[in-house]
């Protein structure tokens, strides 16, 4: 196994999107593995909502049927922000080639992210379309037709947006939390 897409995120709460993306992932030929990483802490935000470890077992629960795909603890072990050029290059040590798989909303501030010139030679991106983000058409792009994010599941604790193997457990630990807005 050469060729890798490695999906990152904070994944906080994973979504049926996240679901989405794996499943078009696994369509992609060129791709012989999937790398679930989730963040200890987005480097873009201050907080989380569910740990890290929380978070890693809500993931491995998820797609613990799916073949090829992995949900890696690098960066939540990490206890700190990574960015994910430091992920990358820890990756390439065992891979040859990495698919930077990326939301649409993250693709518009791609830009901004820790080295980023580095990070684009060293990466193909792939970009989940969303929230009809224009995306130019030289980068690879996936439909996944979920229109979701896990700051929306977060305030409107939609069950049904989650995926059905831990539904029940990740709408418990939201449904009563502060953070929910009116």
């Amino acid at each position: 196994m050469d060729t890798i897409a490695l999906f990152g995120g904070s994944f906080d709460p994973p979504h049926i999107g996240h679901e989405a993306i794996v499943k078009a992932l696994i369509q992609l030929k060129e791709i012989d593995k999937i790398i679930i990483m989730p963040t200890f802490l987005n480097p873009f935000k201050s907080t989380f909502f569910a740990p890290s470890s929380q978070r890693v077992k809500w993931l491995r629960d998820i797609f613990s049927e799916y073949k090829n795909v992995e949900v890696s603890t690098y960066e939540s072990k990490q206890s700190a922000a990574v960015p994910t050029i430091k992920t990358v290059k820890h990756l390439l040590k065992s891979y040859k080639k990495i698919f930077l798989v990326i939301g649409a909303d993250n693709f518009k501030t791609l830009d901004s992210w820790d080295n980023y010139d580095e990070l684009k030679e060293l990466v193909t991106i792939v970009v989940a379309k969303r929230d009809g983000v224009e995306i130019p058409s030289a980068i690879t792009t996936i439909d996944i037709n979920e229109n979701i994010s896990s700051t929306s599941i977060r305030e409107k604790m939609e069950i049904s947006k989650l995926p059905k193997k831990c539904a029940k457990e990740i709408y418990n630990f939201y449904k009563d939390k502060k953070w929910k807005t009116e």
